[in-house]
């Protein structure tokens, strides 16, 4: 397996990641339903939203996962936060990163990942809104628009409850 690199700004990530006051929180609807939506649309058994920290990846919202969270260390995310592209993973037992990743080996066994990295307005990444499957897949290119599309919402709503949470606190300049 290969470990996911860390991105040299990584802190500074981490701290855009933090600004969200995200992080750790109960789920909510409007996350639940674009992870739904994206479940059925590709036809998944796994979807989830994953803000990667320092030490794990976390689901804001999930389809298919009990779990709340996964190490960072054998995250498929953690792979996507050095890029704006979605990453594209068509069979897991065939690429050299994840063939012989404990969530490709055992549970869940995932085959198939489309990570659409949540490129904030800083241009760090967030994370991933990802659709996962158990067996190897394909997809075009009006899959991937529909994967960016709900990507955007997703960083939307992020950076709108940040900005919402910032005014109520009083903390923006002008308030």
């Amino acid at each position: 397996m290969k470990l996911a690199p860390i991105p040299s700004d990584d802190l500074q990530r981490l701290q855009a990641l933090r600004e969200l006051l995200i992080l750790d929180t109960p789920p909510e609807e409007r996350f639940d339903r674009v992870v739904a939506f994206a479940a059925a649309e590709f036809d998944v058994p796994i979807c989830v939203i994953s803000l990667v920290d320092e030490n794990r990846q976390w689901f804001k919202s999930r389809v298919g996962v009990d779990v709340c969270e996964t190490p960072r260390d054998v995250s498929f995310c953690g792979h996507a936060l050095e890029q704006s592209d979605v990453l594209l993973i068509e069979d897991a037992r065939l690429d050299e990163r994840f063939h012989d990743n404990p969530l490709v080996t055992g549970e869940p066994h995932i085959r198939f990942y489309a990570g659409a990295p949540l490129v904030l307005a800083s241009g760090f990444v967030a994370g991933t809104l990802c659709v996962i499957d158990t067996k190897p897949r394909q997809v075009d290119a009006l899959d991937l628009a529909i994967l960016g599309s709900l990507r955007d919402l997703v960083v939307s709503e992020l950076q709108g409850q940040a900005t919402a949470d910032a005014v109520e606190e009083g903390s923006l300049h002008g308030v």
